[in-house]
């Protein structure tokens, strides 16, 4: 009898970090929020075509991709890819750092990796 009163609150406890885990571990692999992936996806349909089945491969693409890639990264490759494009020494700036190749890398690797599972 006593044993019992000792496991209960052991084993609700246990379930309670269980869960806390799972939550954290859900966050982690969403933490690009809506407005990018909602970028992305349209950005890809104008790219490849306006059929509900893009729809579906461009939303796979993002998620292979934030699965891959944390968003900080995404962002930094991003702005790499837009910056760039400017012209003169700031453009130049974005071209050539090493920084910037090893972001435009990470988002080509994982892009490459979506292309695959999902198209």
């Amino acid at each position: 009898m006593k044993l019992v009163r000792w496991i209960r609150p052991i084993v609700a406890g246990l379930g309670g970090l269980v869960l806390t885990a799972m939550i954290a571990q859900a966050d982690e692999a969403n933490d690009y929020p809506t407005s990018a992936r909602a970028e992305y996806v349209y950005g890809c349909m104008k790219a490849n075509g306006e059929t509900r089945q893009t729809i579906e491969q461009c939303s796979c693409s993002i998620d292979i991709i934030a699965s891959l890639l944390p968003y900080a990264r995404y962002v930094t490759a991003e702005t790499v890819l837009s910056m760039s494009q400017v012209r003169g020494n700031l453009g130049g700036e974005f071209r050539s750092s090493e920084q910037a190749k090893n972001a435009l890398d990470d988002l080509r690797r994982a892009q490459a990796e979506a292309e695959v599972r999902c198209f």
